[in-house]
């Protein structure tokens, strides 16, 4: 199907007249954006959750379980802010959201310890969020072998054990741990680069549907048709042209400002970061054209682009991995963009891996711009026939 440059720029020009003129185009393509990309980034500015609450049970209450108390309260991620007389009382705080864990200290547990009876320390600690519960599991687990190993410190050393000697038995493997690209653990480099961008595609999965649904719904289908000469490539093109300019204009703000001003890592570089932008946009305008030729209907339409990108937060693979998913769902995951924008972005910017290990991902962001091809027939005759029950 040809067409001239003539009928897409008397399309666009029509269209940039309905961007000025409809605020939803504003807020939704310029104003929500920004406003996401500060909240997530400003959100997690410290890099991870810091002074999370956590209560102290300690019943036995020696110089060596309020050391251990001072060392875990010195900890970044973790604050003690109550202590409680009992495992109920503490139990109760955590339901209720007053703290996320609290350390149980039996009595006798010092004496315990210097007499090497190997005593029993617990930590209670909530799930209900993921990174706080690895977090404070993290701490707990840590100040409890802390607490172990200075009483083993001290009696080693009564006994006449050398430094190192006393070292190498308490610590027998020492670990050396390296975060590939992320060496101070930031949490934002791992989730700012997903959930920015899936709120930036589930608007543009939004107005696409909204700015065709729209033609129909005030009766102006047919206007559209003439200005495009009765082409639909052209009229499809032409529309969406405007939009694409401005939210490829977003996502390439939102990228020079977490790797350029916010100095998120990047070995892949600059030339990646474009061209994801740029199939970011073209997939994500591509599913809706083809979900709003699909239904006509501007609230199923919307409706199924939300959904669809609301449940790409779920497949997308961050909080769980998609290869530890039922096989089912991993082949399900390939039908969100967001999954292949954020596998191009794992493998070309985080880890600047080439090109050619991300081809199956690129290939896939490129299937979707184009799915409007197979149903511009559909869209045509709807816009021509189609009758808009409010």
């Amino acid at each position: 199907m040809s067409f001239s440059i003539k009928q897409v720029l008397d399309v666009a020009r029509r269209e940039c007249g309905l961007l000025v003129h409809n605020p939803m185009y504003l807020f939704c393509m310029v104003v929500f954006p920004v406003i996401v990309t500060l909240f997530f980034t400003s959100l997690m500015s410290q890099g991870q959750p810091t002074d999370m609450p956590v209560g102290i049970v300690d019943l036995d209450n020696t110089s060596a379980t309020r050391a251990m108390i001072r060392k875990l309260d010195a900890f970044q991620t973790t604050k003690v802010v109550a202590y409680y007389d009992n495992v109920a009382e503490a139990r109760n705080a955590v339901q209720q959201n007053k703290i996320y864990a609290f350390l149980y200290i039996p009595k006798g547990t010092t004496a315990d310890l210097q007499s090497f009876r190997q005593p029993k320390i617990s930590f209670y600690y909530s799930y209900t969020s993921l990174t706080v519960g690895a977090l404070l599991f993290k701490d707990l687990k840590t100040i409890s072998t802390l607490g172990s190993a200075a009483v083993g410190s001290s009696v080693l050393t009564a006994k006449g054990a050398t430094s190192a000697q006393v070292m190498s038995f308490l610590q027998p493997i020492t670990i050396d741990l390296h975060t590939i690209n992320n060496p101070s653990i930031n949490y934002s480099i791992y989730l700012s680069t997903m959930l920015v961008p899936g709120c930036l595609m589930l608007f543009m999965l939004l107005i696409t549907p909204y700015s065709v649904g729209t033609e129909l719904k005030f009766g102006r289908s047919r206007d559209w048709l003439v200005a495009a000469g009765n082409n639909m490539l052209a009229g499809v093109i032409g529309k969406m042209l405007p939009q694409f300019l401005v939210f490829l204009t977003m996502v390439y703000v939102y990228m020079y400002y977490v790797f350029g001003v916010l100095n998120f890592p990047h070995p892949g570089g600059i030339g990646i970061m474009l061209l994801l932008g740029l199939l970011m946009v073209t997939s994500a305008q591509g599913l809706g054209l083809f979900m709003a030729s699909i239904v006509p209907s501007l609230r199923m339409s919307m409706s199924m682009c939300s959904l669809w990108a609301v449940l790409s937060f779920s497949f997308v693979g961050t909080a769980f991995p998609v290869s530890a998913m039922d096989p089912v769902l991993q082949g399900i995951a390939q039908l969100f963009p967001l999954r292949h924008y954020y596998m191009i972005y794992q493998l070309g910017i985080f880890n600047g891996y080439p090109l050619y290990y991300m081809w199956v991902h690129i290939l896939a962001l490129v299937l979707f711009s184009v799915l409007p091809l197979l149903s511009l027939g559909r869209l045509k005759r709807q816009m021509l026939n189609y009758e808009y029950l409010p």
